[in-house]
């Protein structure tokens, strides 16, 4: 008698086990998430000068796809629709163009849209200083218009393996279709 109440007790919390385990999982997409503070915060400016056939000495983009009616050293009209813009632009601390680059921002931009100036980003900052050394690889669309936008942070290599987090974008300066600088404030949700 005695082993028989054992058993059942034994198969009592068994199945209340699985009761509790069932509705903990039924119920996990109801539990609110409490927002995630960054691992890693960090803001860095990156400058980017446009060839326009004159200004081959200092220039740290070029157009290297444009649509019929452009050409390769003028933007396009129409929101430079078309056109593909490829840069090694520096990475510097301050917004002072001048100021010693901690690395290089390398990739692609494309403008996306003819009714108003927006593009599609791919590009990597590149790291050489004491500070940092790797990538981090960003990808994303642009609406140029917004005051700020936030691109993916897709991943990364060194110092930054396999991160993971959102880049807010926002110009800080512009000089017509020549130079923009960007003031860019990484938050890395996954550090390694």
């Amino acid at each position: 008698m005695e082993l028989r109440s054992s058993i059942y007790s034994l198969l009592f919390f068994f199945l209340l086990s699985l009761t509790n385990l069932s509705n903990a999982l039924k119920n996990t997409h109801k539990i609110p998430q409490r927002p995630r503070k960054p691992c890693k915060s960090m803001v860095y400016y990156f400058h980017d000068v446009l060839y326009n056939g004159k200004n081959a000495k200092n220039a740290t983009s070029a157009i290297v796809g444009a649509p019929a009616w452009a050409n390769t050293t003028i933007a396009a009209g129409q929101s430079h629709f078309g056109d593909v813009v490829v840069f090694d632009d520096p990475i510097t601390l301050t917004n002072d163009f001048y100021s010693t680059p901690v690395g290089r921002a390398q990739g692609f931009y494309l403008y996306d849209r003819k009714d108003v100036f927006t593009s599609w980003l791919g590009f990597s900052f590149v790291f050489n200083s004491t500070e940092h050394k790797g990538s981090l690889n960003f990808a994303g669309a642009d609406p140029l218009m917004n005051k700020t936008r936030d691109i993916s942070v897709v991943g990364g290599t060194g110092d930054f393996f396999m991160a993971r987090g959102v880049a807010t974008l926002m110009t800080d300066a512009f000089e017509g279709d020549v130079y923009f600088r960007l003031r860019t404030e990484i938050n890395l949700y996954e550090c390694w």
